[in-house]
């Protein structure tokens, strides 16, 4: 019995991974980094968060996708003359963001938690989480419909919803063991109806070598770089918050009071300052992994670790790294929609258990404006400094929450 528990440990553990994996190497694809390294530095980030926060929070980090606009401008900036001093200047800059999150953190552990529950209550967190996953959703749909790969549409569409209705009908209908992997069940029913279309190319599988380091860069520091994208982490650690209160809602526990939001924040900052180091892409918490564990209800700190040492094991072996590759975009974009979906939920969950009040004109406001900006991905933009997204939502809805009175 024991093994048996292991064993479905392990591959719950590697099921984090698969729901990780389209998006963790997406970002460096995106902006020009190495995915390889991508998926070491996402191993070893989300270690060391496990290190900081005492192995009791049940999260995964990888690649952010807050960080894809500055990250392609400074690579493609920097990189002109010699693209690996864009990686590397990349790679200074991210360091500078890591350490700004760490500093937040000492500044929350120095005046508690009731400072951010007074700035950031649930009316502001709740509409949050709901803007991560709906703004995500497009993502979701475009992977679906296999865009930007020679994928005819038709087929794209067909791949996608037999992942999607797969992971459903698991979730729903499982029994036992089984019904812990919708998301492995779903990727292998798309996967194999992949190669029956004749979808899955394996070339790039036969011509890889078993065993190959990846390209790691070390930093270059530019202040110039480094101030173009320093303001953004305002997103992730607002998206932070919210997926901290989010995975606290899925797993029962009060994860922004213990370990406490500034362990897990400095987990954060650590996680992308050694992302830097070698040349990685920043890491945060995955949204998509804390909808996986709302899916399974399975909230164990140890699948994050298996999922962790998976990924620092494939950024090393070259075949099973161009076989994860072969997996078409369609069949990610069908669990994508479920697990999407699940974020938003999560965020809907969190207003209803602290019973928000949406009589009140104040709450409606808050949460319309969080919406909206989150959502339409509205942009502000003076000089170096640039915030949208999420980010301006999240901080949008702490000015209202700060400056419209509370209603009698």
């Amino acid at each position: 019995m024991e093994n048996r528990s292991i064993i479905v440990k392990f591959i719950l553990g590697v099921q984090m991974l698969f729901v990780a994996f389209g998006a963790l190497v997406l970002v460096p694809i995106l902006t020009g980094l190495d995915p390889c390294v991508a998926l070491f530095t996402a191993g070893l980030g989300t270690i060391l968060f496990q290190v900081v926060t005492g192995f009791s929070v049940p999260v995964f980090l990888a690649s952010s996708f807050a960080f894809i606009a500055p990250l392609s401008y400074i690579v493609t900036t920097y990189g002109k003359a010699n693209p690996v001093m864009g990686i590397r200047t990349a790679g200074g800059a991210i360091i500078a963001c890591g350490l700004t999150q760490i500093v937040i953190s000492l500044i929350i552990w120095k005046f508690g938690m009731k400072t951010i529950t007074k700035y950031i209550p649930p009316i502001v967190i709740g509409p949050t989480i709901m803007a991560i996953g709906l703004k995500l959703a497009p993502v979701a749909v475009d992977m679906a419909k296999g865009k930007n790969t020679n994928i005819p549409y038709k087929y794209a569409i067909i791949i996608a919803m037999i992942s999607l209705l797969t992971a459903i009908f698991i979730s729903i209908k499982g029994k036992g063991v089984f019904k812990l992997l919708p998301i492995i069940g779903g990727i292998t029913a798309g996967y194999v109806v992949s190669i029956g279309l004749g979808i899955v190319k394996f070339n790039a599988l036969s011509t890889a070598v078993w065993f190959k380091v990846p390209d790691f860069h070390f930093p270059v520091f530019n202040m110039e770089a480094i101030l173009f994208m320093l303001p953004v982490i305002i997103a992730p650690t607002i998206e932070h918050i919210g997926d901290i209160a989010a995975i606290s809602n899925i797993a029962g526990k009060d994860f922004l009071t213990k370990p406490g939001l500034h362990r897990t924040l400095a987990g954060d900052g650590i996680a992308s300052t050694v992302a830097g180091l070698f040349g990685g892409p920043p890491n945060t918490t995955y949204s998509e992994v804390s909808g996986a564990l709302a899916l399974i209800k399975v909230c164990d700190p140890v699948l994050m670790t298996i999922a962790a040492g998976s990924a620092i094991s494939l950024s090393f072996i070259g075949k099973i790294n161009a076989l994860l590759k072969t997996i078409p975009v369609p069949v990610l974009g069908g669990i994508m929609i479920l697990l999407f979906g699940m974020i938003a939920s999560i965020g809907i969950q969190t207003l209803v258990k602290n019973k928000v009040d949406f009589s009140k004109n104040r709450n409606l406001v808050i949460a319309s404006v969080i919406l909206v900006v989150g959502i339409g991905n509205l942009v502000l933009d003076v000089g170096y400094f640039q915030i949208g997204g999420i980010g301006l939502a999240g901080l949008c809805g702490v000015i209202l929450n700060l400056i419209i009175p509370e209603e009698k």
